[in-house]
């Protein structure tokens, strides 16, 4: 059971990075990684399991479904339930203070709420009814965001800032990614909704791995374990290291530290995540500008080819206010504020 355990956290895990890394880093030098690395398992895979691995792959990253929603859902219910069952109980024992043990709850309860709102609430899907609303919102940059361009798919003008998303097969207003952890856009009305989420995701994992941190090292203290000596292979009298501790921890608590390492890595996770998420809402750019301007910005490498001819393409981020206005934006959406006005 231990083991089935610890699979299923660190399966997660490699999800968890995949998506993160998808989301964040789809640089020019990634992409050729990961079509090297398809190439050489082309010869490796036969063809019937390549098409089956390529059909699931389609599923749960090119269409909408609950798959990551269900596993995001079920991995917080793992770990809160050992939290609960086992960390809980031996640190209400310790004397530790209820508030201290208590905050991971309130995180879970704020974060759940904020997940929901992100699941459910409409990214700023364009229409033929609200077409001209968004077409006034940002002006166009003609470099990025041309003017009188038209989605093809959706046959609507395209407003500055907006992309048409293959996944939800719809046109977003300010859009940023589409997140298959919330099965949803990201977008100008739900970013605000996300961003909590995300930080409350961080600070709920950070509290976890503190509060689990704390009680293994305070039993270590208590007990007087690190005081102890053992007899090594050759007989002779050693006293007690970090990794001797972490080996009897891990023989005598294999859940928790199975747990611990999870949250533990997953705080890293998702703290450079965040970081990148209030970097670009400080910015005021979307993470779908940002990975656009840095391509931009990659046909000037040497090992880009581009035509002679081509104009250099280059992009600076206009919509940026200062930080408090950039941050007013997000939590206040101008398609709203514009959606007042006219009431």
């Amino acid at each position: 059971m231990d083991f089935l355990v610890l699979f299923l956290f660190y399966l997660a895990l490699v999800l968890i990075g995949a998506v993160m890394i998808c989301i964040c880093s789809k640089t020019h030098r990634l992409k050729g990684l990961v079509r090297g690395g398809a190439q050489i398992f082309s010869y490796i895979i036969p063809g019937c399991l390549q098409r089956a691995i390529l059909r699931l792959l389609h599923y749960l990253f090119h269409t909408r479904n609950h798959t990551f929603v269900i596993l995001h859902l079920t991995l917080q219910g793992m770990v809160y339930a050992e939290y609960t069952w086992e960390i809980f109980g031996y640190c209400r024992a310790l004397e530790f203070s209820l508030y201290s043990l208590s905050l991971p709850y309130l995180l879970l309860i704020v974060n759940l709420f904020f997940f929901s709102l992100s699941c459910v609430t409409d990214p700023g899907t364009i229409t033929k009814a609200n077409e001209l609303l968004f077409l006034q919102v940002y002006e166009f940059d003609e470099v990025m965001f041309p003017k009188n361009a038209r989605c093809s798919t959706c046959d609507l003008r395209k407003p500055a800032r907006s992309k048409h998303c293959s996944v939800c097969n719809r046109c977003v207003h300010r859009f940023d990614h589409h997140c298959v952890w919330v099965n949803n856009c990201i977008g100008a009305w739900n970013t605000r909704y996300f961003l909590i989420y995300l930080l409350t995701l961080t600070a709920s994992a950070a509290a976890v791995a503190t509060v689990s941190t704390v009680f293994l090292v305070q039993l270590v203290m208590v007990s007087d374990l690190y005081l102890e000596t053992y007899v090594d292979d050759h007989g002779h009298f050693q006293v007690i290291d970090t990794v001797f501790l972490v080996q009897y921890l891990f023989l005598t608590f294999p859940r928790i530290v199975f747990m611990l390492g999870f949250v533990l890595i997953l705080s890293f996770l998702l703290g450079g995540y965040l970081c990148f998420a209030l970097h670009l809402a400080a910015t005021n750019q979307t993470t779908n500008e940002w990975y656009r301007g840095n391509r931009g910005w990659c046909q000037h490498c040497p090992s880009t080819v581009r035509p002679t001819s081509a104009k250099p393409w280059v992009y600076r981020n206009s919509h940026s206010h200062g930080l408090w206005s950039n941050l007013r934006e997000i939590f206040l959406p101008a398609a709203v504020h514009y959606k007042r006005k006219k009431k």
